[in-house]
């Protein structure tokens, strides 16, 4: 899709499954949109997930992704391999900043913007094995696969309030052996906090993790404060690191940590400006994400001929 020198109707950034299914709606609106496309969705993570619809057998998340690109191709070349570096306002339009993949620079001019961007998962901080999570070793989603972790031995990296409520989570849905790892950091409970934790057995181990024993491509023991400890699985729940850059420096709404605040059209407190999937507050899910970009899609076809409310005239 030749784009050059004109306004589109949607820039979208963001390649995964929320940004895909922004463009897929898009295409078959007959609008003119590029997708921007840095190549590292958070749901290529996906060793295999179970709970989205149509995929009985389970489906990873590079096959999903793969299978949206093949998709939207049938509508012609609208993905561009690159970053979005910089974002302006201007009054009836957005001007996103581009380093495209071939290492050059350009401008394209959209009337309005989806920020499709995710989030990075915090890794744990585990001796000689970085990138535990996107590796596969350690998962985060006990929403997407816990259910095949039933009834096992379960670890939960994390601490705090947020670190009570994942293990709880876990305990109350999936298993009744569940261990909350803090590594090395004191966990400071209130006694409903506490009694959270005893009401379900969840085991607590403060001491930091000093060795790993990996068998047949999983973690099967840790080794803290002197002692072995065997899991079948292992969970973090760090929290995430929003990719909401853009959004920010445009002065968009957010939560305390990051995530962007929309409305029922999934559009930032910018208008013109609409976000979908992990970035917006709420449940971090992939059938969520595309929920986001069905409703903005529909959104933005629909006023793609008129003004945002801060351009005279607008509605």
């Amino acid at each position: 899709m030749d784009t050059r020198g004109e306004i589109l109707d949607c820039l979208i950034v963001g390649g995964g499954p929320a940004g895909l299914t922004t463009a897929l709606y898009l295409a078959r609106f007959k609008r003119r949109f590029l997708v921007i496309d840095s190549g590292s969705p958070r749901a290529a993570w996906i060793p295999t997930s179970h709970n989205i619809p149509m995929f009985a057998e389970g489906i990873s998340g590079k096959d999903l992704v793969a299978r949206a690109r093949e998709n939207l191709e049938q509508y012609g070349d609208c993905i561009v391999s690159g970053t979005v570096t910089g974002l302006r306002k201007q009054p009836d339009r957005f001007i996103g900043l581009i380093e495209t993949s071939e290492g050059g620079t350009r401008q394209i001019a959209a009337r309005r913007v989806m920020l499709a961007t995710g989030a990075v998962d915090i890794e744990p901080d585990l001796p000689n094995l970085p990138n535990a999570v996107q590796s596969g070793l350690v998962h985060y989603c006990p929403i997407c696969d816990g259910y095949e972790s039933r009834d096992q031995k379960i670890a939960v990296i994390a601490y705090g309030a947020h670190g009570v409520g994942e293990a709880v989570f876990i305990a109350r849905t999936y298993s009744d052996d569940v261990t909350l790892l803090t590594l090395g950091q004191a966990l400071e409970l209130a006694p409903e906090q506490q009694a959270r934790l005893d009401e379900h057995g969840i085991k607590v181990v403060e001491a930091p993790v000093e060795a790993l024993e990996l068998e047949n491509d999983r973690i099967a023991a840790l080794h803290a404060g002197g002692e072995e400890h065997r899991f079948d699985v292992l969970y973090s729940a760090l929290g995430l690191k929003y990719r909401t850059d853009l959004a920010l420096a445009l002065e968009a709404e957010h939560d305390p940590k990051g995530s962007l605040i929309v409305d029922g059209h999934c559009q930032t407190s910018v208008k013109g400006l609409y976000a979908a999937g992990d970035i917006v507050r709420g449940i971090d899910q992939i059938v969520v994400g595309m929920g986001h970009a069905a409703l903005a899609a529909t959104h933005i076809h629909n006023h793609c001929e008129l003004p945002t409310e801060d351009e005279p005239g607008g509605a």
